[in-house]
């Protein structure tokens, strides 16, 4: 145990004008790192003033259009035994420097966390989870101008921590920064399903639904089956394939990935609002997949929320179980109704709890 707890952590961090959420993200740390280095990639606000403020070591860096090169002169700075990346709109909200050196034990690895992106979806507060390795020893770096990814075969063990991430709050700041990028980087590589993947998930969030389309069929024709973005972005796919109402084309790829995606909730979320608006669309055409709603999110409660990939936050509970509370209402089943807005709202849901008092009145 004194070994262990000999280790040193660092924090790490590329940072570019972050003067809304930087000192969140290192007051975050408090405690948990031995050093904090940030590395400024030319900043025209306050960040670097309160990098310094926090207790950081802030060294400038000229940015090079390659994200990986910077995170590795980043690194480089770094002696200590294992490093923590994080980015400046992200925080730990569970975990301490405990949790972290005794999972880590004394073998080489990579540690894994799990990142709760917030974000905002028709009005309401929405978030998707994903396990991404953050805590990285010694002499382990990145590669990949883009979309840089670890460098490294190490296993890989999950730790108690949390990371809070709310970038996609706000206005698509981090879509407008890096798309740029990504299309730069698509130039050298016109077929890579990630880039494809990553810019259509970036013109959806910035709201430009037609060019996000058609990156999404680009992806959706390159991308492996094994790869494990797929599930996300073929959600992603659909989403924007119904928000153009191609009702026939959806129906097409639902019956191709049933298959494919019968294990994640979020397909199955998906197929529960799709059906609905199908039939709202052209009642007598399509009644037959009637059925199909309720069908679609018993199964999402079946599943449950899936820790496997990323996957957004109640499909799998809370908002699966409030829209088959609004299914078995509207067609007059209000004991079942009930039960179900109960079982969100004890999830802390607030459109069941509002639904509950309205139905008790």
């Amino acid at each position: 145990m004194e070994e262990k707890s000999a280790k040193t952590i660092a924090l790490v961090m590329i940072v570019k004008d972050e003067q809304r959420c930087l000192k969140r993200c290192l007051d975050s740390v408090q405690g948990i790192v031995d050093r904090m280095i940030v590395v400024d990639t030319g900043s025209k606000d306050d960040t670097q003033k309160i990098a310094r403020a926090s207790g950081a070591d802030v060294y400038p860096y000229t940015w090079k259009d390659d994200f990986a090169a910077a995170r590795n002169h980043a690194l480089s700075l770094s002696d200590a035994d294992w490093n923590l990346v994080l980015d400046a709109d992200e925080y730990i909200a569970e975990g301490d420097r405990q949790d972290i050196l005794s999972f880590l034990g004394d073998g080489p690895c990579l540690g894994d966390v799990y990142i709760y992106n917030a974000y905002r979806e028709n009005g309401e507060d929405s978030c998707s989870r994903f396990r991404t390795s953050r805590i990285l020893p010694k002499g382990v770096g990145y590669k990949g101008k883009i979309h840089e990814q670890v460098d490294s075969r190490l296993p890989s063990v999950l730790l108690p921590v949390r990371v809070e991430h709310d970038g996609y709050l706000h206005t698509g700041e981090k879509e407008k920064r890096n798309l740029p990028y990504l299309l730069r980087g698509l130039e050298k590589q016109p077929d890579d399903p990630y880039l494809l993947y990553k810019i259509a998930g970036s013109y959806q969030t910035l709201g430009e639904e037609e060019k996000a389309l058609g990156f999404f069929r680009a992806f959706y024709k390159e991308v492996r089956l094994q790869a494990v973005y797929r599930p996300k972005g073929v959600v992603g796919f659909l989403y924007s394939l119904l928000a153009d109402k191609r009702f026939d084309e959806i129906l097409e790829i639902l019956g191709q990935e049933e298959k494919h995606l019968e294990d994640h909730a979020s397909f199955h979320f998906f197929c529960g609002v799709f059906y609905m608006q199908l039939i709202l669309s052209d009642t007598v055409r399509y009644i037959k997949y009637l059925p199909e709603i309720e069908r679609a999110y018993l199964r999402c409660l079946e599943i449950g929320e899936s820790v496997q990939d990323e996957e957004d936050i109640g499909a799998g509970s809370y908002k699966a179980a409030y829209n088959l509370g609004t299914w078995y209402e509207v067609n007059g089943d209000m004991d079942k109704a009930k039960i179900y807005y109960q079982q969100a709202a004890r999830q802390g849901y607030g459109k069941a709890q509002d639904r509950l008092g309205l139905m008790d009145r």
